[in-house]
C-alpha cells in the first residue's frame, strides 16, 4: 500500500511519539507496529503500519521500512537512520515528534489568524450588499415621495447596487471561481508554496516568517546534532525544510563559509541567520561543547517570539476590521439619513 502524498505534520508527530514509547519499553519496531494496528481506526493507517511491520520482520531496518512507504519526509528517514546507528533511536523519535508537533501548531495558529479576518471581511461584504441592494432602494422611494433626490454618494451606491443586481449571475459565477481558486491554492502543495512565498516577502508578515524560518533552522540543527549528523550534512538537510527562500540562501552562504574552513559560529554570523544575541549564544555553546542545547534554547525563544507576534497581529486585525465595518455602514446610512432628517426638519 502506497499513498500519493506525505503524511501530515500531526500524523508524523503522533507516529513518532508512539514509536518512541514503544522503543523505550524495549519492544521491537515489528512488534510495536502490531500494537499500534489495534489502536488505529482507519483502514489506510492499519495498512501503512502493517507494511512497516512486515518490512521490519523481513530484516529491514526501521528507517528503511519507513522509506519504503514513501509517505515520510527524507528528513525523518535520514535522522532515524542516524539514530539507529548511534543507538538513540527513541530520543530521536521523541525529538521528531516534538518538532512536527510544533510545525502543526504553527500551521494551526496561522490558519486561525487568517480565518477570522476572512470571516469578518465576508460579513462586511454581506452587510454592505444588503444595504446597497435592499435598504437604499427603500430610501429612494421615500425621497421620490417627498419630491427630492438622494445625496450624490447614495445615488452612486444605488447605481452600483443596480449593476450588481442586473449582472448578479455573472458576479456569482466570478465569486465561485475565486473561491475555487483559493481552495485549490490551499489544497495543492504548489499553491501553499506560492502563498508562503508571497507572505514571506510581504512587508507586514515578512518579519514573522523570518522568525519562523530561524526557529525551524535552530530546531532542525538541534535534531541533527542529537542524531549524530555532521554540520555540513545538517545544513544540507535543513535547507529543504525551512520553506523560506531567504533562509535557504543564507544556509547556502553558511555552507560556503564552512567549506572555506570557517567554524559553525563564524559561518552563522556571516550568513546573518540569527540575531547578534543568538549568534553569541551559538559561539559560547560551540566552545563549551553544548551546541545542541543552545540550538534547542534558541528554537524555543523563536517559538515564543512568533507566538507573541502572531497574537499581536490578530489583536490589531480584529478591532481594525470591526472599526472599518462600522465606518462603512455608518457612512452609507448617514448618506441617506442626514438629507432625510433635513427634509423632515424643513417640513416640520
Amino acid at each position: 500500500m502506497k499513498r500519493s502524498k506525505l503524511l501530515s505534520n500531526a500524523e508524523i508527530s503522533s507516529f513518532c511519539r508512539q514509536s518512541a514509547l514503544i522503543i523505550q519499553a524495549g519492544i521491537t519496531p515489528a512488534e510495536g507496529m502490531d500494537i499500534l494496528i489495534h489502536d488505529t481506526i482507519s483502514k489506510e493507517g492499519r495498512e501503512l503500519l502493517q507494511q512497516i511491520g512486515d518490512d521490519c520482520r523481513s530484516g529491514k531496518h526501521f528507517h528503511e521500512a519507513l522509506a519504503s512507504t514513501e509517505v515520510f519526509p527524507n528528513y525523518v528517514v535520514t535522522l532515524l537512520a542516524l539514530g539507529e546507528e548511534s543507538g538513540n533511536l527513541d530520543s530521536v523519535l521523541m525529538s521528531l515528534a516534538e518538532y512536527y508537533e510544533r510545525e502543526e501548531n504553527i500551521a494551526e495558529s496561522i490558519k486561525s489568524a487568517i480565518t477570522y479576518p476572512l470571516i469578518m471581511i465576508a460579513m462586511m461584504f454581506i452587510v454592505i450588499l444588503v444595504l446597497v441592494l435592499k435598504v437604499l432602494p427603500i430610501f429612494k422611494q421615500v425621497f421620490i415621495q417627498l419630491g427630492t433626490e438622494m445625496s450624490p454618494m447614495a445615488q452612486s451606491l444605488l447605481r452600483i447596487g443596480n449593476s450588481l443586481s442586473k449582472y448578479s449571475i455573472l458576479f456569482t459565477a466570478l465569486l465561485f471561481i475565486l473561491i475555487g481558486i483559493c481552495f485549490v491554492l490551499y489544497k495543492s502543495p504548489t499553491g501553499r508554496k506560492s502563498v508562503r512565498r508571497f507572505l514571506s516577502r510581504f512587508s507586514l508578515t515578512r518579519n514573522f516568517y523570518d522568525k519562523v524560518a530561524a526557529g525551524r533552522f535552530a530546531r532542525g540543527m538541534y535534531l541533527s546534532f542529537t542524531s549524530g549528523m555532521d554540520t555540513y550534512q545538517s545544513l544540507d538537510m535543513i535547507s529543504s525544510i525551512v520553506e523560506n527562500e531567504e533562509m535557504a540562501k543564507k544556509i547556502e552562504i553558511c555552507k560556503q563559509e564552512i567549506e572555506q574552513r570557517s567554524n559553525l559560529p563564524e559561518a552563522l554570523a556571516k550568513a546573518e541567520i540569527f540575531s547578534n544575541l543568538y549568534s553569541r549564544m551559538v559561539s559560547v555553546g560551540f566552545r563549551s561543547g553544548s551546541i545542541d542545547i543552545v540550538m534547542k534554547k534558541i528554537s524555543q525563544n523563536y517559538e515564543e517570539e512568533t507566538d507573541k507576534q502572531l497574537a499581536s497581529i490578530v489583536s490589531v486585525i480584529e478591532p481594525t476590521l470591526v472599526i472599518l465595518l462600522s465606518l462603512i455602514v455608518g457612512i452609507i446610512l448617514l448618506s441617506v439619513l442626514l438629507p432625510l432628517m433635513g427634509i423632515m426638519a424643513s417640513i416640520g
